[in-house]
């Protein structure tokens, strides 16, 4: 496994399964941490690292569904691989539109969840780099002044420098000025660039 420090969260109620999966994650050099229910996981304070649930669908208490709808509810950021011996298409169907990766019947196909995995926790792993990003960009963005920032809003909707003087009533050369100096701060090259990661943080022209 490529992700370093990546843990594989197993909720399963039979004892052999949690065992089995503990010992073949662990092979492959993933942390492993097993729950027998979801009340179990729910009070486990998890580490702010990437990972994947395995989740069983019949358990007692709180189903694998039920707690799957919970945790979207709650912002959960780990990918979620169901397990079950008794999955239907329309369970699996639910639980894919909610953002599971993937259902798997049991027994369950060790390559198959492994490999299921895997492509679980790199993309979770992307994922939060690119929130990461996102979040830095958009504190590196809210650094810019009150006039940088209408000057680089507009150069975001393809305005041309002469264009931003006559909106904004200024000359070109103080255009030019607040548009470097925001370039700068936000620690980009290029305006393709900046519009790229504008888009990413949710930033639109219009915003304060």
């Amino acid at each position: 496994m490529s992700v370093p420090n990546a843990t594989v969260y197993v909720i399963d109620d039979d004892a052999s399964i949690r065992k089995a999966m503990t010992r073949m994650f662990k092979s492959l050099d993933l942390q492993v941490l097993t729950f027998e229910n979801a009340d179990e996981f729910l009070h486990y304070p998890r580490p702010d690292q990437a990972g994947c649930l395995i989740l069983d669908v019949y358990m007692p208490g709180l189903s694998g569904i039920q707690l799957q709808q919970q945790l979207v509810a709650s912002d959960f950021d780990l990918p979620i691989v169901f397990i079950t011996g008794e999955g239907d298409i329309p369970m699996t169907v639910q639980a894919i539109q909610a953002g599971a990766i993937d259902f798997l019947p049991k027994p369950v196909d060790d390559q198959k969840l492994i490999d299921t995995v895997q492509h679980a926790i790199d993309r979770n792993a992307r994922e939060r780099t690119e929130l990461v990003q996102r979040r830095e960009f958009r504190d590196r963005f809210d650094s810019l002044s009150k006039r940088e920032n209408d000057v680089i809003m507009l150069v975001i909707c393809g305005l041309l420098n002469k264009q931003i003087a006559r909106r904004l009533g200024i000359t070109e050369n103080t255009v030019k000025v607040h548009r470097g100096r925001a370039m700068a701060k936000t620690e980009v090259d290029s305006v393709a660039e900046l519009v790229r990661l504008c888009e990413h943080a949710g930033i639109a022209p219009g915003e304060d």
